[in-house]
């Protein structure tokens, strides 16, 4: 049974896994061949992939989680060794392994309305598109989501197509400007595009899980203070 009709609600997040197979059935190839092609071998981002191979191991950050008690980042010993191992899935939703330097090329390329050293991607119309809020009437997450887990606050954050976006940077009580997109990841990772004041940003920290310390909007207040 469905959780609620598709357009009535919001709740993160099986939807980017189904599309994921959609591409697979449309296209005719597996989503890990379809991703190199129109996505990573363009981008040159050639240290992302779905695992991390033997010879690069010793590359790979260790995983951190929050001492019970005094909260302090402790060792997550052997979580990050699904990533050394090519997964029988590919999920559209998550489950790549990359480095910062590939990542942020790809968020700059976002950022410049899909084009990239010459290579486009996505038209702008589509980034625009992307970047919109999709949710009816204009809503914000606290009014049409579901209050379960997320990777992005609630109050004045639309959705777009696999992002989030920024409606009213005060009723969400972080810095910022209306416009903006981002999302972020389970180990606390982060990216955010602020097309008004040409900005992008990315952070990348290994704590498990991403609702354990307020890493993201310390960030922003950190940032935005410099502008002033």
């Amino acid at each position: 049974p469905l959780l609620y009709q598709p357009g009535r609600e919001w709740a993160y997040s099986m939807g980017l896994d189904v599309l994921g197979r959609v591409l697979e059935v449309v296209s005719g190839q597996p989503l890990d061949v379809l991703l190199r092609e129109c996505l990573l071998d363009p981008l040159g981002m050639s240290e992302t992939d779905w695992h991390v191979p033997d010879a690069k191991h010793s590359r790979l950050a260790n995983l951190y989680g929050a001492h019970p008690v005094d909260r302090t980042a402790i060792p997550l010993d052997g979580m990050g060794e699904g990533a050394k191992h090519r997964p029988l899935f590919f999920g559209g939703g998550g489950g790549l392994v990359s480095t910062a330097h590939d990542y942020q090329r790809f968020i700059q390329m976002l950022a410049n309305g899909g084009e990239l050293d010459g290579v486009r991607i996505l038209s702008p119309r589509t980034v625009r598109y992307m970047a919109s809020n999709h949710l009816p009437d204009n809503a914000d997450l606290t009014a049409f989501g579901r209050p379960l887990f997320s990777e992005t606050a609630f109050d004045g954050v639309g959705f777009g197509l696999g992002v989030s976006v920024t409606l009213d940077p005060v009723k969400g009580r972080v810095p910022g400007n209306a416009g903006e997109f981002a999302w972020g990841g389970a180990a606390s990772t982060a990216f955010w595009v602020d097309p008004v004041d040409d900005l992008t940003v990315s952070f990348f920290t290994q704590l498990l899980p991403s609702s354990v310390h307020p890493i993201r909007s310390q960030l922003k207040q950190l940032v935005y203070q410099a502008f002033i």
